[in-house]
């Protein structure tokens, strides 16, 4: 398991975005050299834990529980193959790109070490908008990335440090819950029966998933 690419994005306006001047930094490249990641401060004032990495769009993105985006280099090979198309390192807007390790599996409150320094933890699965659709450019784009579930995986920064590409990725915790990041995702899009499992997850499972699965759970039990 490694490190395959650092992702980072500037801020550009294209006709997508649903930020108010029409910025997004969802075109994320590969980057030389070290990275460092912190947790960045709460959502909505704090943008992404990475340093020089662009979150134009605070009120969905960024934050200490969305500080990493992490997508797995095998499910863009799986994506390349079904849309007949290159997608390089960074194509999902993803801060790390990863090798060997099934991120959209990976169990909430999973704890990777990432490299001698950084630890960072599993919050939820990425839930698909207007812009990465734009970003994309794939008619029904949305509707076909629920439909895969290959979410990717956000992440909060435990223990700080830097990160480079080719460095490798230890897990060094996983809960024994089995409430993943795929698990997560679809019960909040198209599986709201599942909300009650993510309660097994506890305070590891980002804030606005917890509170998801607790309303339901007083509206319908589970």
């Amino acid at each position: 398991m490694r490190l395959l690419s650092v992702n980072l994005g500037q801020a550009r306006a294209v006709p997508y975005s649903d930020h108010p001047q029409g910025l997004t930094g969802i075109d994320k490249r590969p980057v030389e050299g070290p990275v460092r990641i912190a947790a960045p401060g709460p959502k909505g004032v704090a943008g992404s834990g990475l340093a020089g990495d662009t979150v134009c769009s605070l009120i969905h993105h960024g934050g200490n529980d969305q500080a990493v985006y992490a997508v797995a280099r095998e499910d863009l090979d799986d994506w390349e193959r079904e849309l007949g198309r290159t997608l390089s390192a960074g194509a999902f807007g993803e801060n790390l790109t990863t090798t060997g390790l099934d991120v959209s599996g990976a169990r909430i409150g999973e704890r990777w070490r990432i490299g001698p320094d950084v630890v960072l933890e599993v919050t939820a699965g990425r839930i698909p908008c207007r812009t990465f659709q734009g970003h994309m450019g794939e008619e029904k784009w949305v509707r076909r990335f629920t439909a895969k579930a290959a979410t990717g995986a956000y992440l909060r920064v435990i223990e700080p440090g830097e990160v480079r590409a080719g460095d490798a990725i230890e897990i060094v915790h996983v809960p024994e819950h089995e409430v993943t990041a795929r698990m997560q995702f679809q019960a909040v899009t198209t599986r709201r029966e599942l909300l009650p499992r993510l309660l097994a997850a506890g305070e590891a499972l980002h804030p606005e998933a917890l509170a998801q699965a607790r309303t339901y759970v007083e509206k319908y039990g589970g």
